[in-house]
């Protein structure tokens, strides 16, 4: 069977790494970015099935880079990642497949992963 393969983009290490370890014990595989020029080449390269893009980045944000995601890539599911609610209400993340308030408990977004692929 083929894994799904999951771009995590976020800026802090930390977050990744968990993402990643908990994600691969999901079954998936998991590319790591830490900005959006980075995750732009991986996309490029690896055909990436979804990707969770956190919001606060140095240089492109996540909200901008989403919406360079989805001119080019309409069909990438992309599901947004912060630390803050408040984003919810901003029309510009309406685009995103899903919104994600981080948390130490990754069961909600393991979940709109799954939901989001069609598990």
């Amino acid at each position: 069977m083929i894994k799904k393969k999951v771009l995590v983009v976020d800026d802090e290490t930390n977050i990744r790494l968990l993402y990643k370890e908990e994600l691969e014990d999901e079954g998936y595989e998991v590319l790591l970015a830490q900005e959006a020029e980075e995750a732009r080449k991986i996309i490029e390269n690896e055909s990436p099935d979804l990707v969770t893009l956190d919001i606060k980045m140095p240089g492109l944000d996540g909200i901008q880079f989403l919406n360079q995601l989805k001119e080019k890539y309409e069909d990438l599911p992309v599901i947004l990642c912060s630390a803050y609610g408040s984003h919810k209400q901003d029309f510009r993340v309406w685009s995103s497949d899903a919104y994600v308030v981080k948390s130490a408990d990754l069961r909600e977004l393991k979940l709109m992963i799954r939901e989001v692929l069609g598990f």
